[in-house]
């Protein structure tokens, strides 16, 4: 059976693996309303069916800084200790509703403080409420294990101090760490302290690179920095003629460094034109560890089942394939490899067994 004759509601109970996701960009609208109302912060709207749609639509700009702007509003009410638990809370059990059976939230520590809390109470409180979460996936009947990546904004100061953060709460629900914010003019080496500090902890990384930026971006990230994925990682394609893989690119693909890959957030920042010619179809079909990803459910109007939907109707995808993406995450997660290996075995694949 091909997933070109599989509807959504069947896509959707398909289990998934999401790498790439930011807690702040993934609030349910009625939260944000709710939570802003509490804490005294005007919104462009107060409905929540008209805030998604300024949402999608202010995303829509091509401008992937304008496109961070956007996040003004969801980290104002994530601010406190009660905003906090329940956005985490909820985003799990978003999560297991879409399907999902392994996720990776991230998130920079730094934006949350600005209500008083500190940087390891920011973190504990996350982790409080992602526990919940999973507690009550679990108990429904739909468990998602969920794991924290502590990001460092690479326009700021302070990724040092959120590479210590994470190798600190490494045993406590942390697996890794990313920097993120706007790529150009800020380039990932300016950080390497951090990421020397964070190789000799053991604790692993990846790193935006590929998206607004070009190759140069990506090769600081891995081949300076020493990052083990790369967050979006489009632009490789600018190392492949007709076919034919750059040394870069072939690095890539043959350390099967996996690409986070999230087609609808490329579409609004401008890093890509269209579904169906999204770079993930052709580098997946070059043999590349491409993983699939919503970025931001929220600011980008999506869910996992939407993403293999649209490559599915728009892509000419197949349940094979949403099972390679999927299979790919699980192979490059950052949990320790007898738990990859129980996910795919016992539950992505027999979940695949159409």
């Amino acid at each position: 059976m091909t997933a070109t004759r599989v509807d959504a509601e069947v896509i959707r109970r398909l289990p998934k693996a999401v790498l790439h996701d930011h807690l702040d960009g993934g609030l349910r609208p009625a939260t944000v309303v709710e939570l802003a109302e509490t804490v005294g912060h005007a919104l462009p709207t107060t409905d929540p069916d008209e805030l998604a749609a300024w949402y999608f639509e202010a995303a829509n700009s091509g401008d992937l800084v304008r496109y961070i702007a956007t996040f003004e509003h969801t980290l104002a009410v994530m601010q406190t200790r009660e905003g906090l638990l329940r956005t985490a809370e909820e985003y799990v059990l978003d999560l297991a509703a879409d399907g999902v059976v392994y996720g990776e939230v991230r998130y920079a520590p730094e934006l949350n403080t600005n209500g008083g809390l500190s940087l390891a109470e920011v973190v504990e409180t996350v982790q409080e409420g992602l526990a919940a979460g999973m507690a009550k996936a679990a108990a429904a009947g739909t468990p998602v294990r969920v794991g924290t990546l502590l990001c460092g904004m690479r326009m700021f100061d302070r990724v040092r101090e959120a590479a210590d953060l994470a190798v600190a709460f490494r045993d406590a629900g942390v697996v890794g760490f990313d920097i993120a914010g706007a790529e150009a003019g800020f380039p990932a080496a300016d950080h390497l302290a951090a990421f020397e500090h964070l190789r000799r902890e053991s604790v692993p990384f990846t790193i935006h690179a590929g998206e607004a930026d070009g190759l140069s971006s990506i090769h600081q990230a891995l081949q300076i920095c020493g990052a083990q994925r790369l967050g979006h990682g489009v632009r490789i394609t600018d190392d492949i003629v007709d076919g034919k893989l750059g040394r870069l690119a072939g690095w890539v693909r043959d350390r099967r460094i996996a690409l986070e890959m999230c087609p609808t957030s490329n579409l609004q920042t401008g890093a890509a034109t269209s579904i169906a010619e999204h770079p993930i179809t052709a580098l997946k079909d070059l043999g590349f560890r491409v993983t699939l990803n919503t970025d931001n459910r929220l600011v980008s109007g999506t869910t996992m089942t939407r993403e293999m939907s649209l490559l599915v109707d728009e892509a000419g995808w197949t349940v094979e394939d949403l099972r390679t993406v999927t299979v790919n995450a699980l192979k490059s997660a950052f949990i320790p490899f007898d738990e990859r290996k129980a996910l795919i075995e016992d539950v992505v694949l027999p979940g695949y067994a159409l």
